[in-house]
């Protein structure tokens, strides 16, 4: 297959581009800065991986090798977490969601040649937060920013599937893998020092790396697949769950909480995402057949903590 990456120096896009070139198939990564991709995938080590500089906010030159795509697979966006949610902050947020998908669009449209299918990036805050309801593809969009967020990034797919191209909007939830959020929390939990995040009740919908680029693979080669899909794990836990599974498998406890007034005072509104949850079902990639390699937390802690 020839396939097209945007977005694909981050976690999820190299462990994807490793796959792809592993399958034998002939990738082009599409990056802001194709020196540091290049030295990321050098090319006696990832011969079948051509390194295209483009820019996410405008047409140019790059549009000519989407032609004739199997697949092309927007991941770009600038990520969410990490630093508190100031209004300029919040707008980056959205517009580099927006606008790169525009673009890549807009790009498609002109072809004569279309690529087949385009994955584009979505997340799990498309539904909202909430401890008591379970959410599929076929569920309503929540009110919150999140859910803002992923609205205006899927809507500007819309003009591409009136061109008739298939598009999937990957609702992903949180990737679990080495170089992932667990880097962020491991170390506190090697010291004995882990502990739930607020009540503990919210909902952790997550998903294994392996999985995640597995189930992108699986929705370019079936053509039933479209709109929205889950990128989630069919058994979500809960926070104090997650949090006694990690425990287990590290052999350590984890009896120290994070209140939330603490993390709120750290991360302002962007707390959210670690003292809010969504129970998120894959019910579209189980309905057409995927199977996960890990569909329960503690298997999947174990794989990644011990390779």
């Amino acid at each position: 297959m020839k396939v097209v990456v945007a977005g694909g120096t981050g976690f999820i896009g190299v462990k994807l581009i490793e796959k792809l070139h592993t399958l034998g198939h002939e990738i082009i990564l599409l990056a802001r800065d194709s020196k540091r991709a290049s030295r990321q995938f050098p090319s006696i080590y990832f011969p079948k991986v051509a390194v295209v500089g483009y820019t996410p906010l405008q047409a140019g030159n790059w549009i000519k090798v989407l032609a004739g795509a199997d697949a092309v697979i927007n991941l770009a966006g600038t990520p969410i977490f990490g630093e508190p949610w100031t209004p300029k902050r919040k707008q980056e947020i959205i517009q580099t969601r927006q606008l790169s998908t525009r673009v890549i669009v807009t790009a498609i449209n002109s072809l004569s040649n279309k690529p087949k299918v385009l994955i584009n990036g979505s997340a799990i805050g498309f539904y909202g937060t909430d401890l008591s309801k379970s959410f599929d593809e076929y569920s309503l969009g929540g009110n919150d920013f999140l859910a803002e967020v992923c609205k205006l990034w899927e809507a500007e797919t819309e003009l591409v599937i009136q061109a008739k191209v298939r598009v999937v909007k990957l609702r992903t939830g949180i990737v679990l893998g080495k170089g992932g959020v667990l880097d962020r929390i491991l170390p506190i939990f090697k010291l004995g020092l882990g502990g739930k995040l607020g009540s503990g009740k919210q909902w952790f919908s997550w998903i294994h790396i392996e999985d995640l680029i597995s189930l992108i693979l699986f929705a370019i080669a079936n053509p039933q697949i479209e709109n929205a899909l889950n990128g989630t794990a069919p058994k979500p836990v809960t926070n104090l769950e997650f949090t006694k599974a990690l425990a287990q498998v590290l052999d350590r406890p984890a009896f120290i909480p994070a209140p939330a007034a603490s993390l709120q005072f750290l991360y302002g509104e962007s707390a959210t995402l670690i003292l809010d949850g969504q129970k998120v079902l894959p019910v579209k990639s189980e309905k057409n057949g995927f199977k996960f390699q890990y569909p329960e937390i503690t298997g999947a802690l174990t794989q990644i903590i011990n390779s």
